[in-house]
């Protein structure tokens, strides 16, 4: 959500096409997961070491990991400072109340019960199309942006659109993807003798279900790099350094209607925290699908703890030291990653960012 309303603030609708170009994409390698999952009855990293040798394994886990982690921590203080806009309650406090809050959830509720929770999260997603609405919007323009791809050759363009490819096309969701089948298999007792019993009719399924996922999440990406052009970057505000801030800026900046620029804030920060409940589970879950499939371990949120040590305890430690990003490092809550932003040169490519940007 950062990257794209940072996206939209700094250039307006000129990126706005990528939502609709990225669909076909994003759907057809998101299908190759869920196919892998379904045909084989196994995870991404339980391919990979049937197929590979353990370098390329243990490379393609360790970068899974490390880069869940750091984007959990990033979830964690999104949703923090999202709440601080709502709630007087210290970003400290925060950060703990929702790291134990997942925490509880992803360890003691049963897989079918947890995915249930997700699904309705899956709603926080419409705080986006209701906020597009709510501000007034130069439909032709928005339409023709939509539509016709716009290109400059500036470092700072492709720079962010190199994030926005990267942030939506994101590898935690090839390993959820395929592991979350297997679950569903287990659940719905399609496994015999680890093979899975599928035919032509969970294929379709499967397909349906990722293409209706597909759209909604693109359609999802082209409001908010929306409402950045429209409210953001026609406002002269281009430097976003967080979703939260984004929030903040929509209130003194959106006239619709009386109280409409409260209630955009207000819609913004509740989909900013929604989708962190939603995101901060699946990134430790495909982190821990992947180390424990590497390993052998058991592996499944259907399992108990006691179990599956090895699994839950990838989750928790994840979960945790994501948290700890929070208050180490550079000033507060930084971390090493890649920022986007004019007022830096060509020649940085790695720099800081806070914790917060990335979700």
């Amino acid at each position: 959500m950062a990257t794209y309303s940072q996206t939209g603030a700094q250039f307006g609708y000129g990126q706005l096409w990528t939502a609709l170009y990225m669909l076909p994409f994003m759907t057809a390698v998101q299908e190759a997961c869920a196919r892998i999952g379904l045909v084989t009855g196994k995870g991404i990293a339980a391919v990979v070491k049937e197929h590979y040798n353990k370098k390329v394994l243990y490379a393609v886990v360790g970068l899974v990991v490390v880069a869940n982690t750091i984007n959990i921590g990033a979830d964690i203080g999104a949703m923090a400072a999202a709440a601080q806009l709502l709630v007087p309650v210290h970003f400290v406090v925060l950060t703990l109340f929702f790291t134990i809050g997942i925490l509880l959830l992803e360890i003691f509720t049963s897989y079918r019960i947890y995915s249930r929770i997700l699904k309705w999260l899956a709603l926080a997603l419409l705080a986006y199309p209701i906020t597009v609405f709510m501000i007034d919007q130069p439909w032709p323009t928005v339409l023709k942006a939509t539509v016709v791809p716009h290109f400059e050759f500036s470092f700072a363009f492709l720079f962010i659109i190199t994030g926005v490819f990267g942030t939506t096309i994101t590898p935690y969701m090839f390993f959820w993807q395929a592991s979350q089948e297997v679950e569903e298999e287990n659940a719905k007792g399609l496994m015999r003798d680890g093979k899975p019993r599928i035919g032509w009719p969970h294929i379709h399924a499967m397909r349906k279900d990722n293409n209706v996922g597909m759209v909604v999440s693109e359609f999802t990406t082209w409001c908010i790099l929306l409402v950045g052009a429209t409210v953001l970057h026609n406002s002269g505000i281009t430097d976003v350094k967080n979703a939260a801030d984004a929030a903040k800026a929509l209130e003194p900046l959106v006239h619709s209607f009386p109280n409409s620029g409260y209630l955009a804030k207000l819609i913004f920060s509740v989909g900013i925290i929604g989708l962190g409940l939603l995101a901060v589970p699946v990134l430790s879950g495909s982190a821990a699908y992947a180390v424990a499939e590497a390993f052998s371990w058991n592996a499944s949120l259907s399992t108990k703890i006691r179990k599956a040590h090895g699994f839950y305890g990838v989750i928790i430690v994840a979960t945790l030291v994501g948290l700890m990003i929070n208050f180490v490092g550079i000033e507060s809550s930084k971390s090493i990653g890649i920022y986007c932003c004019d007022q830096w040169h060509c020649s940085r490519t790695f720099v800081v960012f806070n914790c917060k940007d990335s979700l």
